[in-house]
């Protein structure tokens, strides 16, 4: 026996010792699970909890879902409704009873549903159905939107009052269909092939209001998707709600929350194109008006700059008698200087000059040959000369040489 037996077997446990292993002991064995029966007793509490009880043939369990799960419960849960709940179980000490916490429910039988769903889905994108690359852009200013859904939709509705409001000039194409019913899938991917061998549309919008997974389950069906991936126009799916996914938005070329949503998306909004266009319009005049201005500016700078023709010459007349006056000044200071140079060259000259010399009672001697006697080693004893004074010349012939007493002595 183990030991946390023997334990159990000699401790008196208290009531609140017991819930509260009750309750270890069952949280701790069941992992999350799904269960399926039938509501009963069901009850909205102020605190928005929901308590009801789960029952089958023969048996019934006590269940409670609390606020912050039930309000994804996309559903009215009503007596007498078949569900199926994912939970797990709790034991609730205080009153010493078990029930099932849950956390999720569906209607009964979507469980397959939601298989097929998941199935289709991975075999389509294994085809590249959903590859973004195959993804077509949805255009801009679109002349004709077609649109594939039931005449008496209330999402037609919405669709055709939010294509007027926005822009009343696209033109409407309705391809009409069933959306939901036995056969509807035949006829809503009829009605897409029809559009595309047509081919009056620049935007295919393919829509339906919300509803029950069964009531949208007509854009699950493969025929759809395929009639969606052929068709050559760009498509919009806009089926259901936000919350809402279909094998339709992941093949269409671009998906919507909701049918009104798709139609904003297809159109463009006049007022705000408008409003728009007339930004651009004014940045332009403002750039227009700011460019006029700086050039204008510069303009006026490079008139400044600008010189006529005959002030181009009077400034040039200016610079050539600045420049003629400058070498006037130049020339008579080199000719006063050259002036100066000459006449003293001038008085040197005349002081050089040999008649001046004779004038003061020199005279030149030369021999009868003509030789300028500058000595007395230049003359012999009894020898002729000729001798120039300042008005002519005399002949004479030497009778004595008399040399100084220094060359006597050499």
């Amino acid at each position: 026996m183990a030991e946390s037996d023997r334990f159990l077997q000699q401790k008196i446990l208290t009531v609140t010792e017991l819930n509260r292993l009750v309750r270890e002991a069952l949280e701790g064995t069941f992992p999350l699970f799904w269960i399926s029966g039938e509501i009963s007793n069901f009850t909205r509490a102020a605190s928005g909890h929901w308590y009801f009880s789960l029952k089958d043939a023969s048996a019934q369990v006590r269940c409670v879902m609390f606020k912050g799960r039930n309000a994804y419960v996309d559903f009215d849960l009503r007596e007498g409704d078949h569900i199926e709940a994912r939970c797990n179980i709790s034991f609730y000490e205080p009153r010493g009873e078990f029930q099932l916490n849950v956390e999720f429910i569906r209607k009964a039988g979507l469980g397959a549903l939601f298989e097929a769903f998941e199935q289709l889905k991975r075999k389509l994108a294994q085809e590249g159905l959903f590859d973004a690359a195959c993804k077509r852009p949805i255009p801009a200013y679109p002349k004709a939107i077609g649109i594939v859904t039931s005449p008496d939709a209330a999402a037609l509705r919405d669709v055709l009052t939010t294509l007027r409001r926005r822009n009343p000039s696209i033109h409407v194409i309705i391809y009409p269909t069933p959306v939901q019913g036995k056969g509807a899938a035949v006829l809503i991917a009829k009605a897409i092939r029809t559009a595309s061998q047509r081919h009056e549309v620049d935007t295919l919008v393919i829509c339906r209001g919300g509803g029950s997974i069964e009531d949208l389950w007509q854009f699950n069906e493969e025929i759809v998707a395929r009639a969606v991936a052929e068709c050559p126009i760009p498509t919009i799916s806009g089926v259901g709600h936000e919350t809402d996914f279909t094998i339709c938005d992941f093949v269409a070329d671009a998906r919507a929350a909701t049918p009104t949503a798709a139609a904003e998306l297809a159109s463009v909004d006049l007022q705000a194109l408008r409003a728009y266009v007339a930004q651009l319009w004014s940045r332009l005049e403002r750039r227009m008006y700011t460019g006029l201005q700086n050039h204008a500016q510069r303009l006026d700078f490079l008139a400044r700059r600008l010189i006529s023709p005959a002030e181009q010459i009077k400034l040039k007349l200016e610079t050539l008698n600045h420049v003629k006056n400058r070498m006037d000044q130049a020339f008579q200071s080199t000719l006063k200087v050259q002036k100066l140079i000459l006449a003293n060259l001038e008085n040197s000259l005349v002081q050089l000059n040999p008649e001046n010399v004779l004038a003061r009672g020199f005279a030149i001697i030369h021999s009868a040959e003509g030789k300028l006697i500058t000595s007395t080693k230049d003359v012999t004893f009894s020898e002729k000369i000729d001798i120039q004074l300042k008005d002519g010349k005399l002949a004479a012939q030497l009778l004595s040489i008399n040399k100084k007493q220094a060359e006597q002595k050499q």
